[in-house]
């Protein structure tokens, strides 16, 4: 975490995000102020499949879906418990 320049960046080696298919996957997050008082964040993703491997264009689709469902369930926890990361 970056706390000078609001970023954080992490890689996921290992799981069942990777779908058996990527040695990897990189994410970089950026997070800016919002004149309503809030944050916006902008998320950039990188993956290196295994060689050989096929991925369709749905799989990458999904885990993105559900990436987004378990920010959104952070967000909603933080927002409703700020004494859970002051």
């Amino acid at each position: 975490m970056d706390k000078v320049n609001l970023t954080h960046s992490y890689t996921t080696i290992e799981g069942i995000p990777l779908l058996g298919k990527f040695e990897s996957i990189a994410y970089d997050m950026k997070f800016e102020a919002t004149p309503e008082g809030g944050c916006k964040t902008t998320v950039v993703c990188k993956y290196f499949p295994k060689p050989g491997a096929e991925i369709k264009e749905e799989e990458i689709k999904e885990g993105k879906e559900k990436a987004a469902a378990v920010y959104k369930a952070v967000e909603t926890y933080v927002v409703a418990n700020p004494q859970a990361y002051a």
